[in-house]
């Protein structure tokens, strides 16, 4: 079985790209952030030609996520369940035997600001809501853009960075805090080459200079963690001519 994540960055625009690399790609679980669109407009029947369900949660302008499956869905939740929040950033479905979390984490834009303040309980209620989650569904997986690196292996300049957004104490914290409860870094199970990111800025030629920062992840429960054969980052798309800033990453679980 195989699922990726992809930060598309307005599906409206990246449409083409996504059902390219679909072709390519035939994964059995997508799971997309930024969509940036709302619930009326997302191409569901288009999806459906390609041979993909689709479960959506849309928002205009800003955010919004979606899951398609090669099988149906079933047991869909949006958001965060008892974290009260008016942004669409969850999409939460079961696969097959697989529970796919499906989440654009809040950027937070700078230590010290309102929206990092909201970030911090965004992440606490996240947490809280897996505690529940996780012994209902053993095999889970918390996939999406999660805003935040790991340690200084996911920078490409850990020390012009250091303490920057992605990058405090306090979001790795809470990044590991998510560890801690079981789950695992899928992409660290494997030998990875040096400077593997996942996302890259459009100015200064980041992604031509590869300066980018791994900031999309794909968490696997216990139950989930032996049974993982790769985790991988798709550069390609990131090549497309207007491309997304972030590459997908796709796991493939025997």
């Amino acid at each position: 079985m195989k699922l990726a994540t992809w930060n598309v960055n307005s599906l409206s625009v990246r449409l083409p790209q996504v059902l390219e690399w679909l072709k390519t790609n035939p994964v059995d679980v997508l799971v997309m952030q930024e969509i940036k669109m709302t619930d009326d407009k997302f191409p569901a029947d288009i999806f459906r030609s390609a041979g993909y369900c689709a479960e959506w949660f849309g928002q205009k302008t800003y955010n919004g996520v979606a899951l398609l499956s090669r099988t149906q869905a079933s047991d869909v939740v949006k958001n965060i369940p008892g974290f009260d929040d008016d942004m669409a950033r969850v999409i939460t479905a079961t696969v097959n035997d697989v529970r796919v979390v499906g989440a654009y984490f809040p950027n937070g834009q700078a230590p010290g600001t309102e929206k990092f303040e909201y970030k911090m309980e965004w992440l606490k209620g996240l947490r809280d809501w897996l505690k529940t989650e996780m012994p209902a569904h053993p095999k889970l997986l918390l996939m999406g853009d999660y805003n935040i690196t790991f340690d200084d292996a996911d920078v490409w300049d850990p020390q012009g960075m250091r303490d920057q957004i992605h990058c405090t104490d306090e979001e790795r914290y809470h990044l590991n805090a998510l560890i801690a409860m079981g789950l695992t870094d899928s992409h660290r199970l494997f030998a990875q080459a040096p400077k593997s990111y996942s996302w890259w800025d459009y100015r200064d030629f980041g992604f031509r200079r590869n300066r980018g920062l791994r900031i999309d992840h794909i968490l696997v429960s216990a139950a989930l963690k032996p049974l993982v054969k790769s985790c991988v980052i798709d550069t390609t798309p990131r090549k497309n001519e207007r491309p997304s800033d972030h590459a997908p990453v796709v796991i493939d679980i025997a």
